[in-house]
């Protein structure tokens, strides 16, 4: 694993496509605590949006006020419907609402999305690509930190002295909803209980 591939990785789509059919998707976890720093140096004209559901931690929402501010920039932000208590009674109807449906439009004119995918994350991503074509929203989608570890992130986040979302220092592997998140290793503690795995975003 080379220290330099996630660099590569946003070189090459970057050349590829041009730096302003790129969209960064900023769920506001560690990852894009990297991307966002990347995507600045690298692809500095890429858009960067994130999916607001309504229902983020108040340490997201502070996350991702720091790194606009660190960076000078204005994230997109897209929002879904809200039903009261559909994440409880319907949880994939809830997550399809507030971030399936909200992606549709945020990646709407782009040419590749970049997210913060990681083959150590789950078993349900340990094959994913850094480069490949998403059939289902007929663009690209570019994983830079595929091959990374959890370590190589906060290495990164570390050396370059960047903002990140303090729920990692509470025992918050992986951070979605309020609702929907406890603390756990790895994404154990989203939609604890259920065999949901995934709010279809990345599925």
């Amino acid at each position: 694993m080379s220290w330099n591939r996630p660099e590569e990785v946003l070189r090459e789509v970057t050349e590829r496509f041009g730096a302003e059919n790129l969209a960064l998707a900023a769920s506001w976890q560690k990852e894009s605590s990297v991307l966002v720093d990347l995507v600045q140096r690298i692809a500095p004209g890429a858009r960067i949006f994130t999916l607001d559901t309504g229902a983020l931690f108040e340490e997201t929402y502070a996350t991702w006020r720091a790194i606009e501010e660190r960076y000078g920039i204005e994230v997109e932000a897209y929002r879904g419907e809200w039903i009261h208590g559909l994440w409880a009674t319907d949880p994939d109807r809830c997550c399809f609402l507030r971030k399936v449906g909200p992606l549709e439009r945020a990646l709407a004119g782009a040419e590749c999305w970049v997210s913060g995918v990681r083959r150590d994350q789950s078993p349900s991503r340990a094959d994913t690509p850094e480069v490949a074509w998403d059939a289902r929203r007929n663009l690209w989608k570019a994983n830079p930190l595929a091959t990374w570890t959890d370590d190589d992130v906060w290495a990164y986040i570390a050396e370059h002295d960047l903002p990140y979302n303090p729920l990692h220092d509470q025992g918050y592997a992986s951070i979605g909803c309020t609702h929907c998140t406890l603390p756990g290793t790895t994404r154990e503690g989203r939609w604890a209980g259920l065999e949901k795995t995934e709010c279809g975003l990345h599925a």
